[in-house]
């Protein structure tokens, strides 16, 4: 079944999100990081708004995390979430 660009954005959203949390990161310092306002950020994770490629870049090298990890797996049986690389969240991440 064919994922339209709404669910895609939302699905990418959801992702940031639980990886956000993980590393115990606000919108807030997401949002520091990027350079953009935490509004931006609560509508990247409510899927409201798309996602450039670079932007998303940006973002899973904050989170530390792959960019594959951010999108949809093609067989959902295989959909299983990807935790931060280890040592990083061990650290913690630098902003």
């Amino acid at each position: 079944m064919k994922k339209t660009k709404s669910e895609i954005d939302e699905y990418i959203g959801s992702r940031i999100r639980e990886y956000r949390l993980s590393l115990r990161l606000t919108q807030e310092q997401l949002a520091s990081a990027l350079k953009v306002s935490f509004q931006q950020v609560q509508n990247y994770e409510k899927g409201i708004n798309g996602i450039s490629a670079v932007r998303l870049f940006d973002i899973c090298k904050i989170l530390n995390v792959p960019l594959a990890s951010m999108f949809p797996p093609d067989d959902p049986k295989e959909a299983v979430v990807q935790p931060p690389l280890e040592d990083e969240a061990k650290r913690g991440t630098t902003l």
